[in-house]
């Protein structure tokens, strides 16, 4: 007579107890490594890089972008710019040489001539600096708010982002980091060069400039 069913080595196992809490729910992947990812949050998403982040900024922004890179970008755009300036320049600068070549090297009225080129060359000219400023701010500005990036910045992989949050600067970081260096630029160019060599000396280990400690932001590499 059977004392009671036989173990099935096949049947079901009962379930074991989960040593390590309660069970995420099915369909909701474990939450990883990067930003925190919390209700009604969203942050931008890069790709993997070697390196941390500076100081204080949240964990899964790119590593801090290298002075040589932002010189590098720096470059491009001042390439960039001045070909532009060309472009507009050159037909008003042809027409200066013109006028020129014009007066008559044996009249008492060269001297005259000569000044009055020269006068409506700098007057012509003067409407042009002012729409060259303007393309600048807008290229400058709006790039660095809504991308992170001017085209200098991009082709060396670098972008620009909030340094609390990794998100982009926004209308105001992107006036900000403009302003500071243009106004700089007045004095000889000398105020602008200290703006750009300024995160040399910065203390946070954030590499911020002066117009990047204004912005609240930071310079990071994107590109492997």
């Amino acid at each position: 007579m059977s004392h009671g069913a036989p173990n099935n080595p096949y049947g079901q196992q009962p379930p074991q107890p989960n040593p390590y809490g309660q069970q995420a729910p099915q369909g909701v992947p474990p939450q990883g490594y990067g930003y925190p990812q919390q209700p009604g949050q969203s942050y931008p998403s890069y790709p993997q890089q070697s390196g941390m982040p500076g100081p204080g900024m949240p964990p899964g922004v790119p590593p801090l972008a290298t002075m040589g890179r932002r010189l590098g970008a720096r470059l491009i755009d001042g390439a960039l710019f001045f070909v532009v300036y060309l472009v507009f320049l050159v037909p008003k600068f042809s027409d200066f040489l013109d006028a020129v070549q014009a007066c008559d090297a044996n009249s008492s009225a060269f001297d005259t001539c000569v000044n009055n080129a020269t006068s409506d060359f700098q007057s012509s000219t003067l409407p042009i600096a002012g729409i060259f400023m303007l393309l600048v701010l807008l290229y400058e500005v709006l790039l660095t708010a809504f991308v992170g990036a001017t085209l200098g910045k991009m082709a060396v992989g670098i972008r620009v982002l909030k340094a609390e949050t990794g998100a982009k600067p926004g209308i105001g970081g992107g006036f900000l980091r403009w302003i500071i260096p243009t106004v700089g630029s007045f004095a000889c160019g000398i105020g602008a060069l200290l703006v750009y060599l300024s995160p040399f000396w910065d203390k946070s280990g954030r590499r911020q400039g002066w117009h990047d400690k204004v912005a609240s932001t930071v310079v990071v590499y994107v590109k492997g």
